[in-house]
């Protein structure tokens, strides 16, 4: 990875965790909150989100001959299966046991909030596990089932 991309991906990552700061996504009691159906804040976060992203996807592949820091722009092709809705199954339960998913967690940690140290360690073994599962057989990781 070249210094210049690893300056942007740094960057990004900051400017993300701000936006998850500043929406307040990185405090779990907000997030339960808006679970609960007592908040609507944070549906306009995630729709503004999904509106960028969808524009981001849709318009950079027809205004850019390739990605800025290289590459090409690929297609992902995504099936629903039994691991895919299993999966969103058990991110969906966690989530909504403890109010913090991956990205804000990280967040949550530059901000000093350390009781998400639990729900990242969740995260890491229920990773880990998924990789035990599929080096196992029992299941496609995502790399090695793109390349077979």
């Amino acid at each position: 990875m070249s210094a210049l991309t690893l300056l942007v991906v740094l960057g990004c990552g900051a400017l993300f965790g701000f936006g998850l700061a500043l929406s307040t996504m990185i405090r779990p009691e907000v997030v339960l909150s808006f679970l609960r159906l007592q908040d609507f804040g944070l549906m306009l976060v995630m729709g503004g989100a999904v509106c960028v992203t969808l524009l981001a996807y849709q318009l950079a592949p027809r205004g850019l001959r390739a990605p800025l820091l290289g590459g090409r722009f690929d297609v992902h092709p995504s099936s629903m299966e039994r691991n895919t809705l299993v999966g969103a199954a058990v991110f969906g339960i966690g989530w909504g046991l403890c109010g913090v998913c991956p990205g804000p967690a990280i967040a949550g940690l530059g901000a000093g909030n350390w009781p998400t140290l639990w729900a990242l360690a969740g995260i890491a073994a229920g990773a880990w596990l998924q990789g035990v599962q599929a080096d196992a057989g029992g299941a496609p990781s995502g790399a090695s089932a793109r390349q077979e």
